[in-house]
């Protein structure tokens, strides 16, 4: 009984890193791949791209802005319309797994569209 109910623990806790970690993304955007017809157009409507260089140590945003990303001949398309407006966090956050090999922090200021009243 005792290792059924480890195991329940155990199983409880991974599930609520992995929530944590999933709300954390939400708070910060979202991808802007196509699961959806929206995404699709998301996708293809990004603002600008930012390359990610070896000496690239920070990246400005905008809230709302739909940037894609380069490195490494990988890219991926990041859609910053996230509830808040998070301190600066590291891209590998955001990022596919091994998209980066170095930290690069990322910046969100206030777009035209945010509510400052």
């Amino acid at each position: 009984m005792k290792l059924i109910t480890g195991l329940f623990v155990i199983t409880l806790s991974a599930a609520s890193l992995s929530a944590a970690a999933a709300a954390r993304t939400d708070l910060l955007g979202e991808p802007a791949v196509a699961p959806s017809t929206q995404r699709a157009v998301m996708s293809a409507a990004y603002e600008r791209t930012i390359d990610i260089t070896g000496g690239t140590k920070w990246v400005n945003v905008t809230h709302g802005e739909v940037v894609r990303f380069v490195a490494n001949g990988r890219e991926f398309t990041w859609a910053f319309d996230g509830v808040s407006q998070p301190q600066p966090f590291d891209l590998s956050e955001i990022a596919p797994a091994g998209f980066v090999d170095h930290a690069v922090k990322v910046y969100v200021g206030l777009g035209d569209d945010a509510n400052l009243g």
